[in-house]
C-alpha cells in the first residue's frame, strides 16, 4: 500500500463509535498505523465494565477503497484459544469434566504415549504432543483432517508433558472433540449458544476467507513464510486461510472490537462463568516440572488455560494473541482491558497494547520506562539524570547491573521511540562491555547505519561476522553497504 496513500486516508479517518478515544491515543494509534503500514485497526478500551473507548481507523478492503468502521469484521485468528478455554471452563462448573482429568477418560483412539497427558497441559501448551499442523502452517499428511490426525498419532512426543512450553495445536483439536462430546453439540454451536449470545457479540461469527462475510475487513500481509521462516518484503499481499470445522477450536472467530470487549465484560460479570475462580485459573500460569513457568515470549512469559499470561509486579495481564494481528489483554488488577483488531499479519498489536492501556493507568507508557527489566529501570533513572554520556561510569558504579540481553533489548525500544543518539550510545556501551558477542556488534552496527555513519556499520558487521560466520544479517548488510571508499584530496 502507497506509504502517502495510507497517511491521506489516516489523516481523515474518523472513529464510527460513540465513545471516541482521546487525541493522545489517536495520534497515537495512527501514527502507529502508518509506521507498521496497517491498513485498517479496531480498538476498544474497557474501564469498571464500561466500554470507554471504541474506534475504527484506515481501511478494511484496499482494493475497493471501503473505509473501516466499528462494524468491520476482523480475523481474531489464534485468540479463538481464550475461548476454547473459557468453553471447558464452563463443562468443569457444570460438573461434566476437570481440567486434571486425563484426555483418555474423553477419548478413546489415543496413543498409549498420550493418555495420561491432562486437559491443563493441552490448554497451557505443556502438552508435549507432536504438531498436528507443519512449520509452513499446513496441515500434515495429504491435507485432510482423517490424514493429519492419523498422521499425528504416529509421531513420539516431543517431550514428557510438562517439561516445557512449546505452542501447540493437536491437543485443541482433541478439545474440540471433548466440548462437542460433552456438550452434545458441536464445537461452534456451544461457543455461540454459551459465549456469543450472553455476551451480546452480535457481529460475531465462526468462519474463513472461504466465507462471504459482510463488512469484512479483508486480511494483508507484507510477511511471506519461506522455509518455514517468516520474512518481511515491500509489497502489501492479500492472504488467505482457512480453518475447517474440527480446526476452529484453535482458531476461526471473526468479530469485532466492541464484541470482544462486550465478550470481556461479560466474561468478568459472571454472565459466562458464575465463580470467580473459575476466571481466576483461566489467567493463571501453569507451573512447569521443574517449578519454573514459561510462555509464547519475554512479554507473554506464562501460559494460562487458552490464555497467554504477562507476568510481571506492575500491571500483569492476560493476553490472546492471534495471527500475528489481533490481541486483548485484561488488566485484572487495574480493571481495565484493551482490544486491538488489525488487518495486518505482521502487525503484532500485542507489543503497542501496553502504550494503549497507558492512556489509562499512569506510569504505563513506554517513554516513561514501563515494562523495563529493574536493573535497565534503575540505570535509566541515573542516566536521565546524569546524561547518556555517563553511560560507562554509571554502570560501573551499579551493584545489579543490566545483563548484555537486557540493554541490547532497551537498546531497540530507544530506537523504537526515535531516540537514536541514546540507542547509540547504550549499543556502543553493550558492544565494549562485551567484546566477544557477535549479537553486541550486530545491534551496534545496524544503530550505526541507521544514523548514517557507514565506515562503522561495515567495521561492526565485520566484527559480528567474524565472531559468528553464521549470521546471515551480518551478510545481507554487508552486501548492500559494500566497501567504505578511501577518501582523496
Amino acid at each position: 500500500m502507497n506509504t502517502l496513500v495510507l497517511a491521506a486516508l489516516l489523516l481523515f479517518a474518523t472513529p464510527a463509535c460513540a465513545q471516541v478515544p482521546g487525541e493522545g491515543l489517536a495520534a497515537f494509534l495512527k501514527a502507529k498505523m502508518q509506521k507498521e503500514r496497517i491498513p485498517a485497526l479496531q480498538v476498544a478500551v474497557v474501564q469498571h465494565g464500561t466500554i470507554v473507548a471504541s474506534a475504527a481507523y484506515g481501511i478494511a478492503d484496499v482494493e475497493h477503497d471501503v473505509p473501516a468502521t466499528t462494524s468491520s469484521i476482523f480475523s481474531i485468528n489464534s485468540c479463538t484459544k481464550a475461548f476454547t478455554g473459557v468453553a471447558i471452563m464452563q463443562l468443569s462448573e457444570a460438573g461434566k469434566l476437570r481440567i486434571d482429568d486425563p484426555l483418555s477418560k474423553y477419548l478413546d483412539d489415543l496413543p498409549p504415549a498420550w493418555r495420561a497427558i491432562t486437559i491443563r497441559q493441552v490448554l497451557s501448551h505443556v502438552s508435549g504432543l507432536p504438531n498436528i499442523i507443519d512449520d509452513k502452517e499446513h496441515l500434515i499428511g495429504d491435507g485432510t483432517g482423517a490424514s493429519a490426525w492419523a498422521a499425528v498419532k504416529t509421531l513420539p512426543l516431543e517431550f514428557k508433558a510438562g517439561a516445557r512450553y512449546s505452542y501447540n495445536q493437536t491437543g485443541y483439536v482433541m478439545l474440540g472433540r471433548i466440548i462437542d462430546k460433552l456438550s452434545g453439540m458441536p464445537f461452534a454451536a456451544f461457543i455461540a449458544k454459551q459465549q456469543f449470545a450472553p455476551a451480546g457479540m452480535v457481529h460475531t461469527r465462526f468462519g474463513d476467507s472461504s466465507d462471504v462475510v459482510p463488512q469484512t475487513a479483508r486480511s494483508y500481509s507484507y510477511l511471506a513464510n519461506t522455509d518455514g521462516v517468516w520474512r518481511k518484503g515491500d509489497r502489501l499481499l492479500a492472504t488467505y486461510a482457512t480453518f475447517p470445522g474440527y480446526f476452529r477450536t484453535g482458531a476461526g472467530i471473526l468479530s469485532t472490537a466492541d464484541d470482544v470487549a462486550k465478550w470481556l465484560i461479560a466474561l468478568q460479570s459472571g454472565k459466562l462463568l458464575k465463580d470467580k475462580a473459575s476466571v481466576i485459573a483461566l489467567w493463571t500460569p501453569i507451573v512447569l516440572n521443574d517449578g519454573t513457568t514459561a510462555g509464547t515470549n519475554e512479554l507473554l512469559n506464562g501460559s494460562g488455560l487458552g490464555w497467554p499470561v504477562t507476568m510481571r509486579t506492575e500491571h500483569p495481564a492476560a493476553g490472546p494473541i492471534g495471527g500475528m494481528r489481533s490481541a486483548f489483554f485484561v488488566y485484572p488488577k487495574d480493571d481495565l482491558s484493551v482490544v486491538v483488531l488489525t488487518n495486518l499479519q505482521g502487525a503484532n498489536p500485542e507489543y503497542f497494547i501496553d502504550e494503549v492501556a497507558g492512556y489509562y493507568i499512569p506510569g504505563m507508557h513506554e517513554a516513561d520506562g514501563f515494562g523495563l527489566p529493574p536493573a535497565v529501570k534503575a540505570f535509566r533513572a541515573e542516566l536521565l539524570r546524569h546524561g547518556f554520556q555517563q553511560a560507562p561510569r554509571i554502570l560501573r558504579s551499579m551493584q545489579a547491573k543490566p545483563s548484555e540481553a537486557e540493554l541490547n533489548a532497551w537498546g531497540y525500544k530507544l530506537r523504537e521511540q526515535e531516540q537514536p543518539d541514546q540507542a547509540l550510545a547504550i549499543f556502543r556501551l553493550n558492544a565494549a562491555n562485551n567484546p566477544g558477542s557477535w549479537n553486541a556488534h550486530d545491534s551496534l552496527a545496524e544503530a550505526l547505519e541507521a544514523t548514517g555513519d557507514r565506515a562503522g556499520a561495515i567495521e561492526h558487521f565485520k566484527r559480528s561476522l567474524a565472531l559468528n560466520p553464521g549470521n546471515s544479517n551480518a551478510t545481507e548488510h554487508l552486501k548492500t553497504l559494500g566497501t567504505p571508499r578511501t577518501r582523496t584530496n
